[in-house]
């Protein structure tokens, strides 16, 4: 099996298991950590194209997502946190109120 193949194996299997935990589980911090796997799945999977293609404009994307990561998780908590607050919850199906 090629070298790149088995890199996007597994970048498949850690986004499967990312979108599982957002669909499946309820609770918000859970859904923050399945949201972290699907972009570090996505940087796997640009850095496995980057050593195959030779190109190391591929680097800088990752450094990009990795920037949005920290952002998403630094925000995320901090909203987590306020909910929490006033909720007394995390859990997303009993927070009824944010709803449009």
């Amino acid at each position: 099996m090629n070298e790149i193949t088995c890199y996007l194996i597994f970048s498949a299997v850690i986004f499967t298991i990312g979108l599982a935990g957002l669909i499946i589980r309820k609770n918000i911090i859970v859904q923050l950590m399945s949201v972290e796997l699907l972009l570090n799945s996505a940087n796997i999977a640009f850095l496995a194209y980057s050593k195959q293609l030779g190109d190391s404009s591929f680097h800088a994307v990752s450094l990009f997502i990795m920037a949005i990561a920290a952002t998403e998780a630094a925000l995320g908590l901090a909203l987590v946190i306020l909910i929490f607050r006033y909720r007394g919850t995390i859990s997303s199906d009993k927070l009824t109120s944010l709803k449009g």
